[in-house]
């Protein structure tokens, strides 16, 4: 294809300012015979035609290649993000178990101290009840001794005048100390109930 001197002059001028034609019309236009200034145009813009295009690959290459590194650390990325959601899944199910084994051990350690405080309370009573038979079969032996001994004296004529008072002396003492006893153990166990509920 032949151009007319309007276009091909057209051409020259934009030459100068270092536009070229590109594309694939400069293969079908062609020079008059013995124009050499147009036909050094057209090999001239054939040369930067075919440098854009190998330039314009190579971007295309280049940007394909970002792409697919692109998807690529997308696709590692979503991998990481599934398995981020999984770990903190994991974790909080951790977290609610431990939360549960925590609520378990508080009850259990509740439920041990209950237990204790429910033994020791037995052992106390026990040792009260304890305390307090001996306490009364001694104070019960001694008024029984005392009282033979004082029936012995009366039945054998001597004199028991001493023997009584003594007699009654040892009775109102050993009231006297059961009374102690037993408000001794009371006033051990108040104590003790009233430190355990300040503490």
């Amino acid at each position: 294809m032949k151009l007319d001197s309007v276009t091909r002059n057209g051409l020259l001028e934009l030459a100068k300012k270092r536009i070229y034609l590109e594309g694939n019309v400069l293969k079908v236009i062609t020079a008059e015979v013995g124009d050499t200034e147009f036909k050094k145009y057209l090999e001239e813009a054939r040369k930067k035609d075919k440098t854009s295009r190998r330039k314009r690959l190579e971007v295309t290459k280049q940007v394909q290649l970002q792409n697919k590194e692109l998807v690529s650390k997308q696709e590692e990325n979503d991998a990481l993000m599934i398995d981020l959601q999984e770990a903190l899944k994991s974790a909080k199910e951790s977290e609610q178990e431990a939360n549960k084994l925590r609520e378990a051990a508080e009850k259990s350690k509740d439920k041990a101290l209950e237990d204790l405080d429910l033994l020791q309370k037995k052992s106390q009573f026990e040792l009260i009840g304890t305390i307090v038979r001996v306490a009364l079969w001694v104070i019960i032996g001694v008024g029984v001794l005392t009282t033979v001994m004082y029936g012995i004296a009366l039945a054998s004529g001597t004199d028991t005048q001493i023997i009584g008072s003594t007699w009654s002396n040892m009775f109102g003492i050993l009231l006297t100390n059961a009374f102690s006893i037993v408000g001794t153990i009371m006033g051990v166990k108040y104590a003790t109930d009233n430190g355990k509920e300040n503490s």
